[in-house]
């Protein structure tokens, strides 16, 4: 990652964790779930409005780091109009980048987060929010 692409990215977390968006229940709520990470603290609950497998609506609340609600606000924004299957294959893109598998541009805006790589013990900020998507969406794929 060059200089300037990770000035980009820092950027573009920090706008998100100093005004993140859809931090609010989502309209309707359908599905929920809620993530504490012991080790630093952060708090976050992902309301979730589903219908016919389409996620119509987003939000989330809770306290944590920059990092937490920088990557709460982007899922948001993110998952917005998908699947359910592509919500949760996103989530999973999401981790392999963290995991080093993935380039930042493969995923569009969110590739914000592979900055994160350089700090390993905050990955678990940074997937707390796609975590609580992940449990709030099991029970839709598991009879499918």
């Amino acid at each position: 990652m060059t200089a300037a692409t990770y000035t980009l990215y820092r950027e573009l977390v920090l706008k998100h964790a100093k005004n993140p968006h859809n931090r609010r229940q989502s309209d309707p709520v359908t599905h929920s779930a809620e993530r504490f990470n012991p080790v630093c603290g952060d708090h976050l609950s992902v309301y979730l409005g589903i219908d016919n497998d389409v996620i119509v609506d987003a939000g989330f609340d809770g306290q944590g780091c920059a990092i937490s609600v920088a990557s709460a606000s982007m899922l948001t924004d993110a998952i917005r109009g998908r699947t359910v299957t592509d919500a949760q294959a996103l989530a999973a893109k999401l981790e392999r980048l963290l995991g080093g598998e993935l380039f930042g541009d493969e995923l569009g805006e969110l590739g914000a987060l592979s900055a994160v790589q350089a700090y390993p013990s905050r990955i678990q900020c940074a997937t707390l929010a796609w975590h609580a998507l992940k449990t709030a969406t099991e029970p839709l794929t598991q009879h499918a």
